[in-house]
């Protein structure tokens, strides 16, 4: 991926996922807006939209062979430029037990596009979600947040490999009870290199590249 993409900035949008894939051309897009009217989690979830949020997607055309977790990629540049924040195997960005955010990676064809949703503040959230600030950080702090994220996943996808030790750092799944569907349950222990959950179980040792993982409360 080349490093300069062109920027698109709007107040709202039915979602930055298509607004990206819409608008790719030679160059990477990176779209960045503070709501969207049909956003849209991992599986096709419904996206649910804190009273400050980001919603920020980066599409690109990608090279043949490109098999990196950009799922996990972005998690690291998000929980880096979120203070505090840790990562729930695959795709959640959490701040202790609550979700603070999550990402999204759809491809078709040769376009890859990243999306990160991400509650900036939320003074009355849903069980088991939360935010970023606990006071209203401005109407224009999802631009500076995005484009920050925007920026660094860029120049991450643009280089080799990817920070799968910072990735095991950051990540709060591994050392935890965890279930998974259909009827999984065992103790994460590691990530492997190809974004991998290793999982270990009463039979063994198992991995996962996908699916929806729960945390066991201790």
């Amino acid at each position: 991926m080349a490093t300069p993409y062109f920027q698109l900035r709007q107040d709202r949008v039915p979602s930055t996922q298509d607004v990206a894939r819409e608008a790719i051309d030679l160059l990477p897009v990176l779209v960045i807006a503070a709501a969207q009217s049909a956003g849209r989690g991992r599986s096709g979830a419904e996206w649910l939209t804190a009273d400050r949020a980001l919603a920020v997607s980066i599409a690109f055309h990608h090279d043949e062979g490109e098999d990196r977790p950009l799922s996990l990629m972005a998690g690291v540049v998000a929980a880096e430029i979120s203070a505090g924040a840790s990562l729930k195997w695959p795709n959640d960005v959490m701040l202790g037990e609550e979700k603070v955010g999550g990402i999204l990676v759809e491809r078709s064809g040769d376009t890859t596009v990243v999306g990160l949703g991400l509650n900036l503040w939320w003074p009355e959230p849903p069980n088991g979600f939360g935010a970023l600030f606990d006071s209203d950080p401005g109407e224009h702090a999802y631009l500076e947040i995005g484009s920050l994220w925007g920026a660094e996943l860029a120049r991450m996808i643009a280089s080799d490999g990817w920070p799968l030790e910072r990735y095991q750092e950051l990540c709060a799944t591994i050392g935890r009870r965890i279930t998974w569907e259909p009827g999984g349950e065992g103790q994460a222990i590691d990530v492997d290199r190809d974004g991998g959950l290793v999982v270990r179980t009463s039979d063994g040792a198992e991995v996962l590249y996908s699916g929806a993982v729960s945390h066991v409360r201790s």
